[in-house]
């Protein structure tokens, strides 16, 4: 944050941003606007929702003549900011990254890039050819705890990365709100889970690798649980006219309406009542009508509960990473790294690393200074972090301040993409063939 927060003092004027996709993550990365209006400012929204872009019109007080429903109405005007916020749905990421790069936007791109490898290369291709900077939103890079395993491993602090171990832990509403009855649910209308969900997590493993190539990849998972056959006798297709909904721990009654009746309204309440504010009476008439009230084990869902991926590095690196679902923790990542010196762990919170030689264990942590209006994000500020340093890479043209940049996050994409071919064809996969068994 030290070095961000000092060239965000040389900007001289507002770094001007289009929002593309007004949904939940776009709202939380144009917050930014609100508490540095001098840093940021928020020019024009596509959605096309009407609620979601004029709730971001009247926050941002937005021209009338710059609220758009259809993204490439905005592209065939004369380019009229600096960037652009693609946050739209992961299959829909792909066509406004690439038009808005060749008009000669910086690019600030939400994970997953593309979903397909085709399409993350060509983002990657437009981006470099028009000269424009681009960030993916791998927000977890800019967490400053997490930030602080590579520092201490690149310091040498537990010697040679031998081994990787690290654990996603979804958290069990969670998985049950966003890949049984949400947005990622179907492969068919998003993506896959290790790509949706766990890009992240490829990533910072690829990264805290040193980057270096993986040559094998293994994968196995499934869809376990959410599924007709564990259906409990006697439960209804709706969780509000359910005999056995009290029992349940999935049940979305407890997971929205008992949330709201609490006053609580962000996420994941926010998320089912896409065209009002949330409250008792529209949440209900959400769970009544919209796909969040459904039993999850009625669902249209076909994402794999729990995942586990294997891979070797070049140089003999091992790593192993774990997806599960049925988690108390919501998405808290646990890891251990074993180097040649000494053993780094940490378990969502702070850092410890034990030292071989002295065989005494020292804590690491790292400050955050967020505002509070980021801690919605369930992402423990990195959002802010994320966004803090794009801007600060336009205002001041120095790409260096993006940790999340082209070449490296399209590598560790193509990675995910290997592993989930691997997960279907049953089979250790040596990375770049093409071979089909």
């Amino acid at each position: 944050m030290g070095q961000n927060s000092s060239q965000a003092g040389k900007m001289t004027a507002p770094v001007l941003v289009i929002v593309v996709g007004g949904g939940c993550r776009g709202e939380i990365y144009s917050q930014y606007a609100s508490i540095h209006p001098q840093r940021m400012k928020v020019v024009a929204v596509a959605d096309p929702r009407k609620f979601a872009r004029s709730k971001l019109q009247k926050q941002h007080k937005i021209e009338e003549e710059n609220v758009f429903e259809d993204w490439q109405a905005v592209v065939e005007r004369d380019k009229f900011a600096d960037a652009v916020l693609i946050c739209t749905p992961d299959r829909l990421h792909k066509e406004p990254a690439v038009a808005f790069a060749k008009k000669g936007y910086h690019v600030l791109l939400e994970k997953p890039m593309a979903t397909t490898a085709e399409d993350c290369t060509a983002i990657v291709e437009a981006c470099i050819q028009s000269g424009v900077m681009l960030s993916v939103g791998h927000v977890l890079r800019y967490d400053p705890v997490i930030h602080k395993i590579k520092e201490l491993i690149d310091a040498g602090v537990i010697g040679d990365v031998i081994h990787i171990q690290h654990l996603e832990p979804v958290g069990f509403y969670h998985f049950a709100h966003s890949f049984v009855r949400g947005n990622w649910r179907n492969e068919a209308e998003s993506s896959f889970a290790l790509l949706a969900k766990s890009c992240h997590d490829i990533d910072l493993i690829h990264h805290w690798a040193g980057g270096r190539r993986c040559v094998k990849v293994s994968s196995f998972g499934s869809v376990s649980h959410f599924n007709k056959e564990n259906k409990p006798a006697g439960a209804a297709d709706r969780c509000l006219n359910c005999s056995v909904e009290k029992d349940c721990p999935y049940s979305a009654c407890k997971i929205y309406l008992d949330s709201v009746k609490k006053g609580h309204t962000g996420w994941p309440v926010s998320v089912i009542c896409p065209n009002s504010l949330p409250d008792i009476e529209s949440v209900t008439e959400a769970l009544k009508t919209g796909p969040y009230g459904r039993c999850v084990y009625e669902c249209d869902n076909d994402v794999c509960s729990n995942q586990v991926v294997n891979m070797e590095f070049e140089g003999g690196v091992t790593a192993a990473f774990s997806m599960v679902a049925f988690t108390e923790e919501i998405c808290k990542r646990k890891t251990t790294i074993h180097g040649s010196k000494g053993e780094l762990s940490y378990n969502g919170h702070e850092i410890h690393v034990f030292n071989f030689l002295t065989q005494k264990s020292t804590k690491h942590t790292a400050d955050y200074n967020t505002p509070r209006q980021f801690g919605m994000s369930g992402h423990g500020g990195a959002d802010y972090c994320l966004i803090h340093a794009f801007i600060s890479a336009v205002a001041n043209n120095d790409p260096s301040l993006i940790r999340s940049g082209p070449e490296e996050t399209l590598q560790s994409h193509l990675l995910v993409f290997e592993a989930e071919r691997s997960r279907l064809e049953s089979r250790v996969l040596h990375c770049g063939d093409t071979k089909q068994s």
